[in-house]
């Protein structure tokens, strides 16, 4: 046991949050945390950490547990450059090696068999386990490691204080994973990762030694992530084992059984207490329907099952078709400041195809797609009758001082407010919401706005960039169905991989300044892209042994040469000879230090020791020569 919570309440103001939350966060579980926007979930993840105490109840804890909090828009701040952070992490363990240098010198000076010695040399053996434990010969590997899959292999040298508050989310993550606490909480890591770094991501967190407690509506990454999902609804929390698929079944299956359970009850009460009525004042059967009244009051009466609840909804309908060529571009090359982000890209969208864009971050999409938007470009041509709808991930048309009534009303002005109310309360905003100012309203809150303004449009075209970031799992799965259903054309970007592959039939990729089509689902894209990956390792082992090829036949060319390729193969044999005996002996002299009756002969020790030390240095200097010769 890590942590648990018992009997936890909490709560702003008046308002209660969260009632009566039990559960426990064991070692090495992989949790994930759902529920609507809202409801908590930040919260509880606070309370967990330490930020906030609970007004009732208590979080017990693990005697001398670390924990690493990933918040969701809280970066690292520092003055350092990326590696320099990186490599802060494992200060203790630089401050060990130094330790250790400096008591192997002062072995060096101390009299063989002495206390001082033999006080250094229990010092020293301590400083190394320290250092293998925290896997500190290993740092610099792990390191890199990390900042290389987390998309910083270019960024080694880049001060931390002028990145994006994105960048220094995920820095904040890669440190959290070298710090390895004992429970990562994280709240929707996946938010400023691309489709790639997701999925080197999720790769890692599998070998994670640590808890992982994970807030998240990505449902790929619950999915490839948790083995049990806690849901937080009415303020309570609910287990269910098994990933996010597994929990949208056993979620349904336990709603039914507990529906069937009340209406049982409910049964065998009305039974019970039509019995009672009909026979309580008979001599005859008083005593019965007595019995039956004490079995009424001793029944433990079950709550009725509250219905899931009910998702916005959404419906985008278009009033004529567009062109079958909805739109060509021909020869198209964008460009953001300096950096040339496409070169003379082409392609096409048929009326009535879904299209995802697809690309790193930074690759260009919003930029492809706000170009496409303008259509001033000569090299884009949309078809005739096509009308566009667009969706803005900052959602910036939308104007803060203006209420959600009037935002959407103020721009269809043919719409009757009945109509307008209605249109807003499907998207669950609901009478209480009309008078806000769209300043005051939650990310999930604008973007169902924004979306509700779409529907309006009547488009025919509707272009989306990140139309998912601020909406929770269930406005996600509502306009997935909404879209599948829309018979218009649709073209939009995305880092929800569940969300384009519900919908995309097309794929369309930024990668390196090339635009590539791929004409079908996202799955067999991943599949081609995986293969692809495969062909150019394949490529590049066959060139490399082409390389050799022709470095052997070129050492043919003289006599001196061939003698002197003949020496070096003879060097390198005897120096992978030399390593592997060195690297055996290590070994050897390692296991020898750990036995009890050479710890606790102080010579012994110490002989061991300069061995090793040595050794460690004979190896290094092999290394380095095998080096040069290949």
């Amino acid at each position: 046991m890590l942590l648990t919570l018992e009997n936890v309440s909490f709560g702003y103001d008046d308002k209660r949050i969260l009632e009566n939350i039990n559960f426990t966060v064991s070692e090495g579980e992989r949790i994930g945390f759902i529920g609507p926007n809202g409801e908590g979930k930040t919260t509880l993840l606070k309370l967990m950490a330490g930020v906030l105490s609970p007004d009732e109840g208590k979080i017990v804890k693990k005697s001398g547990l670390k924990i690493g909090y990933l918040e969701q828009n809280g970066g690292l701040e520092s003055a350092r450059t990326v590696y320099e952070e990186m490599q802060s992490v494992f200060d203790d363990v630089q401050r060990a090696l130094q330790a250790q240098r400096e008591i192997g010198k002062q072995m060096a000076e101390a009299a063989e068999g002495s206390d001082a010695f033999r006080a250094l040399a229990a010092r020293y053996e301590q400083l190394d386990k320290f250092i293998a434990a925290r896997d500190g010969y290993n740092a610099d590997v792990r390191i890199r490691t990390l900042l290389n899959g987390m998309g910083f292999a270019a960024m080694y040298d880049q001060k931390i204080s002028a990145m994006s508050g994105g960048e220094k989310t995920r820095l904040k993550l890669c440190r959290l994973l070298l710090e390895q606490p004992d429970v990562l909480f994280l709240d929707e890591p996946t938010n400023h990762l691309d489709v790639s770094t997701l999925f080197w991501l999720e790769n890692y967190l599998k070998s994670y030694r640590g808890a992982i407690f994970t807030v998240s509506h990505d449902r790929y990454f619950l999915d490839a992530t948790v083995g049990k999902i806690l849901e937080l609804e009415n303020c309570r929390v609910r287990a269910f084992r098994g990933n996010y698929s597994k929990y949208k079944v056993l979620k349904a299956e336990q709603y039914e059984h507990d529906l069937r359970e009340y209406e049982k009850q409910q049964e065998e009460i009305a039974a019970l207490e039509d019995y009672v009525a009909r026979n309580i004042v008979r001599a005859t059967t008083a005593k019965s329907a007595q019995s039956r009244v004490k079995k009424l009051e001793s029944m433990e009466r079950l709550q009725k099952p509250t219905p899931p609840p009910q998702p916005p909804v959404f419906a985008f309908t278009t009033t004529e078709k567009s062109e079958e060529r909805t739109l060509s571009v021909e020869n198209l090359s964008l460009r953001a400041g300096e950096k040339q982000l496409l070169s003379s890209a082409s392609f096409e969208v048929r009326r009535g195809e879904k299209v995802a864009v697809v690309g790193e971050n930074g690759a260009g999409k919003s930029t492809l797609i706000r170009a496409l938007v303008k259509g001033r470009d000569p090299a884009i041509r949309w078809g005739r009758f096509t009308r566009i709808g667009y969706y803005d991930q900052e959602n910036a048309d939308l104007d803060p001082e203006e209420t959600v009534l009037g935002a959407l009303w103020h721009r269809h002005t043919a719409m009757g407010q009945t109509q307008a109310r209605a249109l807003l309360a499907r998207a669950k905003l609901g009478a209480e919401d009309m008078e806000k100012r769209v300043a005051s309203l939650s990310g999930g809150e604008r973007a169902k706005l924004a979306l509700v303004l779409l529907e309006a449009q009547n488009a025919n075209v509707l272009i989306l960039d990140e139309p998912t970031n601020h909406l929770d799992l269930q406005a996600r799965e509502s306009l997935e169905a909404a879209l599948r259903r829309f018979d218009g054309t649709l073209l939009f970007v995305s880092h929800d991989r569940y969300f384009i592959s519900a919908l995309a039939d097309k794929i369309v990729e930024l990668e390196k300044g090339e635009l590539k089509v791929y004409p079908c689902g996202y799955a067999d894209y991943t599949a081609a892209k995986q293969e692809a990956a495969g062909r150019a390792e394949a490529a590049a082992k066959a060139e490399k042994a082409e390389e050799r090829a022709a470095k052997k036949e070129s050492s043919y060319r003289s006599k001196a040469e061939r003698a002197e390729e003949a020496k070096r193969k003879q060097l390198l044999r005897q120096t992978e000879a030399d390593i592997a005996a060195a690297e055996a002996d290590i070994a050897q002299t390692e296991a020898e230090i750990a036995r009890p009756d050479v710890a606790a002969d102080y010579r012994r020790m110490n002989e061991a020791c300069e061995k090793l030390s040595e050794l460690h240095a004979r190896l290094d200097a092999l290394y380095a020569q095998y080096e040069k010769l290949i």
